[in-house]
């Protein structure tokens, strides 16, 4: 029997995410959008990424244990969490303009240091998180544990750095 290629899926996912991303950014914001208050969204994707990071270590110990359902049903939980943060990081990004961060000195330097980081690491999470679930859900298991090694450190960066840079801009929040 032949096994399903991902590879198609994952690509097209990967440019689909990372495109609305930058989108939201350089459209024009949603006027329409305007009588709703999404000032609240922030804190959710704060809420969220935390919960991605809680649901990451779970799953990393239910592994390292070789509790496999216990450590699918984690990952499962976290990709649920972080599809919940994009509809919620997409509606707030369409609809409100950018926060200023206005700290200064070197809070300000690692901001921005913590802020690129886990720009480009998120862009670069979502083919690496697809291409290892999709080594798993193949039956692949060697190549799952190889991609793991660096998917699950990035990913994890990537959600506590979302927790931390939340912390760090909101108080510029204009709400």
């Amino acid at each position: 029997m032949k096994q399903k290629n991902y590879t198609s899926i994952i690509w097209a996912l990967t440019i689909a995410i990372n495109g609305l991303i930058a989108i939201a950014y350089f459209l024009p914001k949603n006027t329409s959008l305007k009588e709703y208050d999404f000032s609240v969204l922030p804190l959710v994707n704060a809420v969220l990424n935390g919960a991605t990071f809680i649901s990451l270590l779970v799953a990393r110990m239910a592994a390292k244990k070789k509790e496999i359902y216990i450590h699918r049903a984690f990952i499962f939980l976290a990709f649920a969490f972080t599809f919940f943060f994009l509809l919620s990081y997409l509606l707030y990004h369409f609809s409100e303009p950018s926060t200023k961060f206005g700290g200064t000195g070197l809070i300000r330097g690692l901001y921005f240091f913590i802020l690129i980081t886990h720009i480009f690491l998120a862009a670069l999470i979502v083919p690496l998180a697809l291409s290892t679930m999709s080594f798993a859900l193949k039956g692949n298991i060697a190549r799952h544990r190889k991609a793991a090694k660096w998917t699950m450190p990035i990913w994890l960066y990537v959600s506590l750095t979302g927790v931390i840079v939340y912390m760090l801009i909101s108080p510029y929040y204009p709400y």
